[in-house]
Parts: structure tokens; sequence; C-alpha cells
């Protein structure tokens, strides 16, 4: 059990870049002891760095080329994630030009939407594995320089093609939001392609399983006030929940809960 919890630990550090120690002892479904021994135990071995509230990756072994296991990263928070999916889907009309980010939450989005009559645009090879074969959804894969670790498409190619799309709706995904308000990414080159995201679509959805609020990230992607609703799940911290909304009085966030 401990091996298969410190590469639980590890799959969520390349994914999300940094965790929290209470994030974390909820995804494992352990206590935030066990996880704090965990993270000692991986930082003597020199495969993460301990930061004040959690660990930020170190993995001199991996390659940024390797992909990322998205079949073992999305068993992390897998009910919430699919309990996220299925609320947003609901959000989503007969008709509709969908614009889905990266991510395994999304990729479970494009899940719960095969066989719908609707047209989704994305960035994220995932999501396209997920729809290829479905007749009914019209895809299209905006172009740009293919990031195999992150199955992602990125760059000023995806950015241009962005600017020719009017979407109803899109789904982004996220590192973590923060007690400001703010909502984060650990990945430079994606922030562009989310902000232009928000810019094609009427409506703006953030999906954030209850490991992300709050959250970390490296960069401001941007603030709630420019998000029109939040997808989390039934494990996120109420206290949290109650503090998205603060300092935005005269852009209400609409809270969803899968």
């Amino acid at each position: 059990m401990k091996v298969e919890r410190h590469e639980a630990v590890l799959v969520a550090l390349r994914t999300q870049g940094m965790c929290s120690v209470p994030g974390l002892a909820a995804t494992l479904a352990v206590s935030e002891a066990t996880v704090r021994r965990d993270l000692a135990e991986l930082e003597q071995q020199g495969r993460l760095q301990r930061v004040h509230g959690g660990a930020t990756a170190v993995d001199p072994m991996h390659r940024p080329e390797e992909p990322v296991p998205f079949a073992r990263v999305v068993l992390n928070a897998k009910r919430q994630k699919e309990a996220i999916a299925r609320r947003a889907a609901a959000l989503v009309a007969d008709g509709d030009v969908v614009l889905l980010d990266i991510g395994t939450t999304t990729m479970l989005l494009a899940r719960a939407l095969r066989g719908r009559e609707i047209t989704v645009v994305t960035s994220s090879l995932a999501v396209l594995d997920e729809l290829r074969h479905d007749d009914h959804v019209e895809v299209i894969l905006l172009g740009g320089v293919v990031r195999r670790s992150y199955h992602s498409l990125v760059g000023v190619l995806t950015e241009d093609a962005l600017r020719q799309v009017r979407a109803s709706i899109a789904f982004l995904g996220a590192s973590g939001i923060n007690a400001a308000g703010e909502f984060l990414d650990t990945t430079v080159v994606e922030v562009p392609v989310k902000r232009a995201m928000m810019r094609a679509a009427d409506r703006t959805v953030l999906l954030a399983d209850h490991t992300k609020v709050p959250g970390h990230g490296t960069i401001v992607v941007g603030s709630l006030a420019l998000v029109d609703t939040v997808v989390t799940d039934d494990q996120t911290d109420p206290a949290a929940l109650a503090g998205l909304g603060e300092g935005l009085a005269e852009h209400p966030v609409e809270v969803l809960i899968g």
C-alpha cells in the first residue's frame, strides 16, 4: 500500500506541480500524518521537495518529454472527477459549440458528452481520443505544438486558431484556486491557450475538484471574476467554497456541486 501511495503522490505532483497535505490526504483517503510521513520518505529519496503545507514536484529521473500516464492520473479523485464531468455535461445544450481544455476532468467530460449533437473544439489529444469515433459529435482539433507529456497542443498556432472560434461555452481546468480568488496553472505555455479559450466563449466554466479548492499553481490564469461557473465535488471544503465569492460582489460566481 505504501508503494502505491507513493506512486500516487508522485503522479499528482507531476500533474499539478504542487499539492497540499490536506489535498493529498483527501485524494488518497488517508490521514494527514500518513501523508507527511510519505512526503518525508520521498524527500529523503530525492523524488520531491517539501514546502510549507505540502510538496512540489522534483523527479530527476523523469524526462519532460515522457507522457503523463493519463490512465493513472485519472484515478486520483476519480469518483469526484466523474461527478464533476456529469454535472458539467448537463450545462451543454444540443447544438452548442463547446471548447474543452486539457486535463483528466475535461477528458471525462468529453466521455460524458458522447452521443450529443454538438461541436467540440479542443487542444486536448485525450479529448480527441474520447470522441474521434463518435458520429454525433463534430470535433475540431486546434493546431499547434504537441506536448506529449500533457496530451496537449500549445503555441501561436493554437492561439491563432482560437481567434477564429466563437463558442457557446468553454470548460477549463486549473491547478488550483487561491484565497485571493485567482485560478492558477503550473505550466506556463498552457496559460495563453486557456486565456484565449475564455475570450472565444460566451460562458466560461471552471472544473476544479476538492484538491484544487484551495490549490496552488505557478502562473495566474485570471481572476474568478472572468469565470461564470465553478463546478466542484462534494468533498470540497465548504469554507473554501464560501470564500470564492469574496471580493467579487459585482460578478458573483455560480458554484455547482457534482
